[in-house]
């Protein structure tokens, strides 16, 4: 049978197959939203008029990845997942793992009924520290005693290129935490009691998201590209300022109080456009900050003008009750009406959906509500590239811990450590130390302990001990490479007095402080260095010339133990890189650091800052001895 068609029906064919919808879009195959082209506020527009109110519901969702499946993520339009502390896709996960898992999420929500792509957030409140081998740098209370707004930005920008590494565009960091009562668990997380230097180191949102364009709406989220991610800044509003330093607490102050300590960092945050604000698991005045209306939306979405998106903190709605999850309904009821858009930490979409939605459609909560909710969400998704650029690969895998960010947090630990304390007296500084000489002494439970220089944060919430946990180098290792190779070191972690009497060192560097921790498990009644870290400076600084490094926190009890040391450094928690201490024990570099908090006698005088009438510390607020380098040492 003849195969071939007749001449004459060829034109006929090529004119039906070009009409053909298969090979030429029409106008009703055109989807605003998804036009990278049109302004932000149409495709905003475009988009909500398609989605269900189960899916605006799911976009203000944020589950942790151990309750979220690609699947969840399709079937529910979910809007963020997260990583929690210690939350990794395996143990030691290398930048692809981390790409790897945060795509496969990223495919579920790409395959959703309209494919809206979802937002992966974690924690890196000192670097990525959830992340095998990346660089770890000072915790922000040591960079509060840097002084130095250009140093924390240049951290941002590293920061921002490790997160980037692992296919992870949101950090839920700084915290611009005004700490005023040492007790409280998180006072590391704090750059100062003082708002002022607050508000200098919010620099560092310019860091992680770029710097906004000259010009531009003020209170508007921004993000410069995609080496650059997301910033939140936390936790809204007090949580520095709780009774008793407990953390969580009451933060009894009058409004005039709050806004003059407290708020003027977030002014700051807004203007350089933070693109996400977290709320405080505080109360401030008795009333749960997750349930405040008037400082979620009054102030912070209304009078400030605030763009981006407020999220809860982790279970943050939850806690509203106690115990927390006593009433569910009437939590989220609160959460909603205060303003809050995304709620990190749901135990369970389902329920969340259909307590929200029943909310909704009973008028309790006005659909306005939710679509304000959204509405931001989407504008920081729209704003981030995130439809056009969903996935991550592995292009910048090389960044994550490398050496240009690992020289940077030794510049940063440099200019961090203070020195409260050098020589007998004036006349007879201990500081710089010799790096030749016969022998030497390094002692203390932290001198060589990766984790415990790093504090809480590190590869998990509360952190870790020992040196294998991630890539670091010891306060120990950076010692012996900084002295003479010929003068001989001996280290031991808690010498009896009679070996330090009999050994004839000419010096010792002893390295004691606290032990890692996070939030509550951190709120401490008494701050006194933990034993053996007493034992070990009164059996070798009575019998030696000493210098004792102090790895903390915050500060703590040092008064009654003062006479006896012959100089005192404050190191605060300084993260990976040990060799910024020994730069500055053997005067490659002098000190420069100044303390960001007050150092308190007893505990019985707190609370007490910078100001109060009864200002009576050891080492006040900006204290800090400075040295020359030496060179040749």
């Amino acid at each position: 049978m003849d195969q071939t068609i007749p001449n004459i029906l060829v034109p006929l064919l090529l004119g039906l197959l070009f009409l053909s919808p298969l090979t030429s879009p029409t106008k009703s195959d055109y989807v605003e939203y998804k036009d990278p082209n049109r302004p932000i506020n149409a495709r905003i527009r475009d988009l909500m008029r398609r989605m269900t109110l189960e899916e605006k519901v799911g976009q203000m969702m944020q589950l942790e990845k151990v309750n979220a499946t690609p699947e969840i993520l399709r079937d529910y339009s979910i809007g963020s997942v997260l990583s929690g502390g210690g939350s990794v896709p395996r143990p030691e996960a290398t930048a692809a793992d981390w790409v790897n898992m945060v795509n496969a999420f990223q495919n579920g929500s790409l395959s959703s009924r309209l494919g809206i792509p979802m937002i992966y957030g974690i924690d890196a409140v000192h670097g990525h520290g959830n992340v095998y081998k990346a660089t770890l740098f000072p915790h922000n209370i040591g960079l509060g005693a840097t002084r130095d707004p250009d140093l924390v930005k240049r951290i941002g920008a590293a920061t921002a290129l490790e997160v980037r590494a692992t296919g992870i565009p949101y950090v839920f960091a700084p915290c611009i935490a005004v700490c005023r009562d040492p007790r409280w668990g998180r006072c590391y997380e704090s750059y100062s009691e003082d708002h002022k230097i607050v508000q200098q180191m919010t620099d560092i949102i310019v860091g992680l998201q770029g710097e906004i364009p000259p010009n531009s709406r003020k209170g508007v989220p921004y993000l410069g590209g995609k080496d650059k991610v997301l910033a939140c800044a936390k936790h809204f509003v007090g949580d520095g300022g709780t009774n008793l330093g407990i953390d969580e607490n009451n933060t009894v102050i009058d409004r005039h109080g709050l806004l003059s300590i407290h708020m003027p960092a977030y002014y700051n945050s807004i203007i350089k456009g933070v693109s996400t604000i977290m709320v405080s698991y505080s109360s401030w005045n008795g009333l749960k900050m997750h349930a405040n209306r008037d400082l979620v939306t009054g102030f912070l979405k209304n009078t400030l003008k605030f763009r981006g998106f407020v999220i809860s903190d982790y279970e943050g709605v939850d806690r509203i009750t106690s115990p927390p999850l006593a009433n569910y309904t009437y939590s989220l009821q609160k959460g909603l009406e205060a303003g809050i858009d995304m709620f990190m930490g749901i135990y369970s979409h389902t329920d969340f959906l259909e307590i929200v939605t029943s909310l909704v459609k009973k008028s309790i909560i006005p659909m306005s509500r939710i679509d304000d909710a959204v509405r931001r969400i989407l504008r920081v998704k729209f704003m981030m590239g995130l439809f056009e650029n969903p996935l991550a690969d592995y292009s910048m895998a090389d960044y994550l811990g490398n050496q240009v960010h690992r020289d940077l947090a030794r510049e940063a630990v440099r200019k961090s450590l203070v020195l409260l304390k050098n020589g007998k007296n004036a006349d007879s500084p201990l500081l710089p130390l010799p790096k030749k000489t016969s022998r030497i002494l390094v002692a203390g439970t932290h001198a060589n302990n990766l984790g415990y220089q790093c504090g809480g944060w590190t590869l998990t919430w509360q952190g870790l001990t020992g040196n294998n946990i991630t890539a670091g180098t010891t306060i120990l290792n950076s010692i012996s490479t900084a002295i003479d190779p010929k003068t001989e070191l001996i280290y031991s972690e808690n010498p009896d007095t009679e070996f330090v009497k009999s050994s004839n060192f000419s010096y010792a560097i002893v390295v004691v402080g606290e032990t890692p921790y996070a939030e509550f498990y951190g709120d401490n009644t008494n701050l006194t260095i933990p034993e053996p870290g007493l034992s070990t400076m009164n059996n070798v600084c009575g019998n030696v010339k000493c210098v004792v490094v102090l790895i903390s926190g915050r500060p703590l009890v040092i008064e009654p133990y003062l006479p006896s040391i012959d100089a005192l450094v404050a190191a605060w928690l300084p993260g990976s890189e040990g060799q910024g201490v020994a730069d500055l024990l053997f005067g490659d570099y002098g000190f420069t650091g100044k303390l960001p908090r007050t150092w308190f006698r007893t505990v019985d005088q707190l609370p007490m800052n910078v100001g109060d009438p009864h200002y009576d510390p050891i080492f006040p607020f900006g204290f800090g001895l400075e040295t020359e380098s030496i060179v040749d040492n």
